[in-house]
């Protein structure tokens, strides 16, 4: 079974309970996804990409708003909206499409390849302010999707992850282990982060609780709150 069939069967076997759970200690902001909830953002994401991206299996979009922010749960939706359309993240140079995140408008980069900006805001709104000539709101040009996807499901041969020293197919990736549990994870390097707030969940039919921040007696209240499981 591949992760987006995972994503199907959780959505029909428990898809009211949280799924992830996004901290931002810095603003303050708490975020929390249903299984339900991400996987109508998922389907909004895949089929922009088919319909309006003209993406197709195999396809490579890089995500640098992943390596700003990997357990972000926009980030996360991307990702997952990735692997169900057959698509893959990769490398900028090998990318059809780049999505960014707020951070690039400050020095917008003259990318070769259609541009999207996340704005990662709490509630998935979009920017408040203009964005650079030809960039696409993504928050609010995916709005008008509809919240199911009915597209050709991916194969295992189809490639997931491509980075250097990584490559991950559709089969590799379903073939991580699962997580069972509702555990604490602090984003890192992109992969590791994905691994954890989202793979893992997925298969194992557990949930994750992503806190960003560096405030020690913060992120113990959260862990006391939310009842999860840390990393040793």
């Amino acid at each position: 079974m591949l992760i987006e069939e995972h994503l199907r069967q959780r959505v029909r076997r428990d898809g009211g309970s949280p799924l992830i759970t996004h901290y931002d200690l810095g603003t303050g902001s708490r975020t929390e996804l249903s299984a339900t909830t991400f996987a109508n953002w998922v389907a909004k994401a895949s089929s922009y990409c088919v319909e309006e991206l003209e993406l197709d299996a195999g396809d490579a979009v890089a995500l640098p708003v992943l390596d700003e922010h990997p357990g972000h749960w926009m980030s996360l939706v991307w990702v997952m909206a990735l692997w169900s359309t057959g698509c893959h993240v990769a490398p900028a140079e090998d990318a059809r499409v780049v999505v960014v995140g707020p951070e690039a408008l400050e020095q917008p980069a003259e990318w070769p390849q259609t541009v999207l900006a996340c704005s990662l805001h709490p509630l998935g709104l979009g920017f408040s302010q203009p964005l650079p000539a030809g960039w696409v709101d993504w928050a609010v040009d995916v709005r008008s999707q509809p919240d199911q996807y009915a597209g050709v499901p991916p194969t295992p041969d189809l490639p997931a992850w491509v980075e250097p020293g990584r490559q991950l197919d559709q089969a590799a990736l379903a073939a991580t282990a699962g997580d069972p549990g509702r555990r604490l994870v602090r984003p890192g390097e992109p992969w590791p982060t994905v691994r954890d707030a989202l793979v893992a969940p997925l298969l194992g039919g557990g949930s994750a609780v992503v806190v960003e921040g560096e405030d020690e007696a913060a992120l113990a209240r959260v862990v006391a709150d939310e009842r999860v499981v840390v990393p040793g």
